[in-house]
């Protein structure tokens, strides 16, 4: 595009403005889509449309396909067409989420939740890459942060809204409601998001915005390669990845089974417990927000002193949690301050701290990565977990007992924390 810096960059804010907003509600509901299964569990248990074991497989097959599928469209993110590959999955994840709500066979249960896995892989790594294509570097702080913490609108909108339609129509509206809404959302996306800014003609975003620019090369598809090949090799990735790993053990951990456990450990009824859950999305906004301004501004742009903070408030949250006084006002604090914690070692864990010290022509790559560990380690958390969780039954009714699962969960946070540490003198690459 030819003409003066300040008409590129009024073209640019334009489009930035439209990338922004359909990366920050559309991967909001690509979590509604996702969670609607979270909701459902007790009145499906109840209604003896699965077991709690049926539901840990069907949980740990979503997880294990969306960790083939993080890894692999992650690379592919690289490459894509962010506006067509993101809606489109989203669409295709809405109509699994009609389907479910048209089910009662566990096989298919399996099949169309780890069908969904797939389609919900392809949300996060292409959202990542959009935002560097179309983001100068002192910009893509503060909005991959705003964008972190999308998923909680979405985690919201579920303890809130779904919880609500499943109590009053039952376990399939809340899978029907889902579906109608992503697709809705779906159609957005495919409006707002675009390709990368070359495409249009414009620039990259540092020489748009005057900043120092980036190497040009990136865009070749064998740099791209060569690029995502050295990523691999390099423990630190490998050491952010596992870290990321334990940590989503307990994220999924939470986002799973704490409907279940609010209402089975502290006698919360449905809606009390999406309501008393919807702490946790909240608060997990706001430190999803919150951590690229505090590791910007306060630490310099250094990642690692707000992890550890965010790291020691998730075990501070989960002991409060689990063994604090018995109170609904004790609970809120303990969900709101594990989900603040959460929303900010997300941000640096899952993308921010590895794509920061790697190649920009990676990020995709570099997400795929530690997406592919992270959600092997919430699939098997899914399995250990519902084999943990003892049931009872009294007078004929079930109950189920998590003194058990929760040092797991504990354990995992702490687990994390530790690796998470071991990467903080890392320094960015400069060649490879």
């Amino acid at each position: 595009m030819e003409g003066s810096p300040e008409k590129i960059r009024s073209v640019y804010k334009k489009y930035q403005w439209q990338v922004f907003l359909g990366l920050v509600f559309g991967y909001a509901m690509f979590y509604v889509a996702r969670m609607s299964l979270n909701v459902a569990k007790k009145p499906m248990l109840d209604a003896g449309i699965v077991t709690l074991e049926e539901l840990g497989v069907i949980g740990s097959a979503f997880f294990l396909t969306y960790a083939v599928g993080k890894f692999s469209n992650g690379f592919l993110s690289d490459y894509a067409n962010i506006g067509r590959f993101m809606s489109i999955s989203l669409g295709l994840s809405a109509i699994t989420c009609l389907l479910m709500g048209m089910n009662t066979a566990t096989f298919f249960f399996i099949l169309l939740w780890g069908v969904n896995g797939w389609f919900q892989s392809v949300g996060s790594a292409p959202s990542c890459v959009s935002i560097y294509q179309w983001f100068s570097p002192k910009q893509r702080g503060s909005v991959y942060s705003i964008w972190g913490g999308s998923r909680n609108i979405g985690e919201g909108i579920t303890w809130i809204l779904t919880a609500t339609i499943v109590s009053f129509f039952g376990w399939r509206a809340g899978f029907v409601g889902a579906g109608i809404a992503s697709l809705a959302a779906a159609f957005a996306m495919y409006l707002m998001l675009k390709d990368r800014p070359q495409t249009y003609g414009l620039p990259e975003p540092a020489v748009a915005y005057g900043e120092e620019p980036e190497i040009a090369k990136k865009s070749d598809p064998k740099e791209i390669r060569r690029a995502q090949l050295f990523i691999l090799k390099q423990p630190t990735v490998w050491l952010i990845a596992l870290a990321c790993a334990a940590m989503y053990i307990s994220r999924y951990a939470m986002s799973s089974w704490a409907v279940l456990y609010l209402q089975e450990s502290k006698g919360y009824s449905l809606i009390d417990a999406g309501f008393a859950m919807s702490a946790y999305p909240i608060a997990g906004f706001a430190g999803a927000i919150l951590a690229g301004i505090i590791s910007d501004k306060l630490f310099n742009a250094n990642r690692h002193i707000p992890t550890l903070l965010y790291g020691v408030a998730n075990i501070a949250g989960m002991c409060l949690m689990f063994w604090g006084p018995e109170s609904r006002m004790v609970d809120a604090v303990a969900l709101g301050l594990i989900g603040f914690a959460i929303g900010g070692l997300v941000v640096f864990l899952a993308g921010l701290t590895a794509c920061d010290l790697m190649p920009k022509a990676a990020v995709g790559a570099v997400k795929g990565f530690i997406g592919l560990c992270s959600y092997i380690a919430a699939s098997a958390q899914e399995l250990v977990s519902s084999m943990l969780i003892k049931t009872s039954e009294v007078n004929g009714v079930t109950h189920y007992d998590f003194a058990t699962a929760q040092y797991f969960w504990l354990a995992a946070s702490v687990v994390s924390l530790l690796l998470a540490l071991t990467v903080w003198n890392a320094k960015k690459v400069v060649n490879f």
